[in-house]
Formats: C-alpha cells, sequence, structure tokens
C-alpha cells in the first residue's frame, strides 16, 4: 500500500503530543481518534483484519501491526508509552454469541494485554467490552480480569455507560468500561470518575442521510417479507428491525445496538423509512451513530459488509474522548 504523505492524512498526530498512547485491536481507530483529539501520539497500534488495516491505514497513514499474541508482533511495542487502549474482542463474552468467555480463544486476548501491561507498566490503561462482561459466568469472568490487573498493582474502577445516556448519540449501546491506573507510578490520593449522564438532543435525524438513493440499500417488493415490512414500518421518526419472524419497533426512537453482521441482511438489521421507501442505514450512517467525525471515511477497494462489521465493532467516540478525558487529567 503506497505511503501517505501529512498532507492526505485526515486525523493527524499533534505536533506537539503531551502523552503517547498504543491502540490494541485498534479496529478503524476509535480510541485512536479520541486520544489525538486530546493531545495524544499513538506509538503502536495492532490489527488482525485486513480490511479494518486498509480503513485505518486510509484515516491515519499508518498500517496496524497484525496478531498480537505473536512474540515477533508484540517485540515491536517501544518500551515506554503512557497509556493502553484496548477495545479487546467481545465475541466470546457478548450474549450475540454463545458465551463461552475464557473457553472461547477470543476471549482469552485479555491475557495477552495482561503480558503487554506487566512488561510495559504504563501509567493508565483504557480497556473496553460489552456490558455482558460483567455478569459473565456469574461474574466470575470480570472478577479474573479485575483480580489479574489488581496483582500487577494497578487500581481499578469500572462502570457500564449507554452511548444514549452518556454522549448525546442516539444509539442504544451499552458498554463496560474499566480504567487502570499504576500504583506504582500515580499518586494514590488521585480518585477517578467516569463522566456524568448527559441530555440526549440529537436524534436519529442528525445521524441519517435523506438524500441516498444507493438502490443496494433499498428493500422492493421482490423481497421476501416485503409486505410486512411496509405494513409495519411506518413511522420517519425511528429506527426498526427484523427480528427473523416480525418487525419490532424501538420505542425509544433511537438506534438500536449496532452489530458486526449488519451487512449480512437477515436478522437484527436496522431499517428506516424515508421519502425513497424502506432501506437499512448506510455504513456512513452506521459511522454516524457511532459518533465518528464527518471526515472519516472507509477505503472505496473493500466490500460494504466489511465496512458495515468495522462500524459494528467499533466505539462511540464521543463517549471514548470523555472518559480519555479524564484519564489524561490523572496521569498529567
Amino acid at each position: 500500500m503506497p505511503l501517505k504523505t501529512e498532507k492526505d492524512i485526515p486525523f493527524k498526530t499533534p505536533k506537539k503530543p503531551k502523552f503517547t498512547f498504543i491502540d490494541l485491536f485498534s479496529g478503524i481507530g476509535g480510541f485512536r481518534i479520541a486520544m489525538q483529539e486530546l493531545g495524544g501520539k499513538c506509538v503502536y497500534s495492532s490489527e488482525i483484519d485486513e480490511n479494518a488495516k486498509k480503513t485505518y491505514f486510509l484515516n491515519f497513514g499508518e498500517y496496524p501491526y497484525g496478531d498480537i499474541t505473536k512474540e515477533e508482533i508484540k517485540a515491536f511495542i517501544p518500551n515506554h508509552f503512557d497509556v493502553l487502549c484496548a477495545g479487546f474482542p467481545c465475541q466470546a463474552f457478548s450474549i450475540a454469541g454463545y458465551r463461552r468467555g475464557f473457553e472461547d480463544s477470543r476471549g482469552t486476548l485479555f491475557f495477552d494485554v495482561a503480558e503487554i501491561i506487566k512488561r510495559h507498566r504504563p501509567k493508565a490503561v483504557f480497556l473496553e467490552n460489552v456490558k455482558n462482561l460483567y455478569t459473565h459466568n456469574d461474574g466470575k469472568t470480570f472478577k479474573i480480569i479485575k483480580e489479574t490487573l489488581e496483582n500487577l498493582n494497578y487500581s481499578i474502577f469500572h462502570k457500564i455507560c449507554n452511548a444514549m445516556e452518556y454522549a448525546n448519540i442516539p444509539q442504544n449501546r451499552e458498554r463496560i468500561f474499566i480504567v487502570c491506573f499504576d500504583n506504582e507510578q500515580l499518586n494514590k490520593d488521585k480518585t477517578f470518575v467516569f463522566p456524568e449522564k448527559e441530555t440526549l438532543t440529537n436524534t436519529i435525524h442528525n445521524c441519517i442521510d435523506y438524500t441516498i438513493r444507493d438502490e443496494y440499500l433499498f428493500y422492493n417488493e421482490k423481497m421476501l417479507h416485503y409486505e410486512e415490512l411496509k405494513n409495519s414500518i411506518t413511522s420517519k421518526d425511528t429506527i426498526y428491525q427484523w427480528r427473523r419472524h416480525y418487525v419490532r419497533e424501538n420505542k425509544s426512537a433511537v438506534c438500536p445496538t449496532l452489530t458486526a453482521n449488519m451487512g449480512t441482511g437477515g436478522h437484527n438489521v436496522p431499517l428506516i423509512l424515508t421519502d425513497n421507501g424502506i432501506r437499512k442505514l448506510s455504513p456512513k450512517e452506521c459511522l454516524n451513530f457511532q459518533g465518528f467525525p464527518y471526515d472519516f471515511t472507509f477505503p472505496d477497494d473493500i466490500p460494504n459488509s466489511a465496512k458495515y462489521k468495522q462500524a459494528g465493532n467499533s466505539v462511540v467516540v464521543p463517549l471514548i474522548f470523555k472518559v480519555c478525558k479524564n484519564i489524561i487529567e490523572i496521569i498529567s
């Protein structure tokens, strides 16, 4: 992939960074956007999905390293950095999966993160996962995670936050945030606090582009269940979902939780009504519902299914920003 010049990079590293961080399981860079906006310099990123790497490169001008479980990939991590960010894979703990947790190889990736923390001892750690991580296996999974971090002599703070309650983003997306501070480097008297709730003033109309005409997004009479969709999807002020055998309206008039499989069709795909008919959300609209900046873009050479997966797997950027801001105040 050709190198990008600085002027071609939409999201540039600050000229005079205030702190450094690494971006593990980076996806398309939701953590990085927030951290850079706060003055941080990313000194290492890793991601295993090749299409996500392309999106990351397009927006940040850097191509992430690969499989973080491999020692040769870990070897590129610099010795010193201030913050470790990791939205480590959540499929192993999600209610959308089988919830096998640490029995699933994706669940054990946490221990790779713990090993990196042990070796490099960043001042702070910021982890994100699905809310079910907290209750998985009657709380035993989270207990192991918490004890592992505490045994490394880190203070642990955690909270489940919903994007529509804490970030003014009209998506019903609950995630657990785990914030850790190295007791060897930081004053224990400093107490970390999570952001306060704020009033939701944005609506789905702030995220939907009503000028879209792309035919692949629209449903028509040739499609299975179209008549039921037509009879059930009647309001332009909310979002619906096809639930295997029926249409469900989101009564809170926000977007339901975006998922990685939105591009595969079928169950749980968010649907909207516009003047041009019934359609699913575009990949760009999904980014809007994750609070990504307007100038964040996807490469043209990746399939739409990959774009939906990347958006669904990402983080809500404004909420990440608010948590990161409080982290940086502690370590500064």
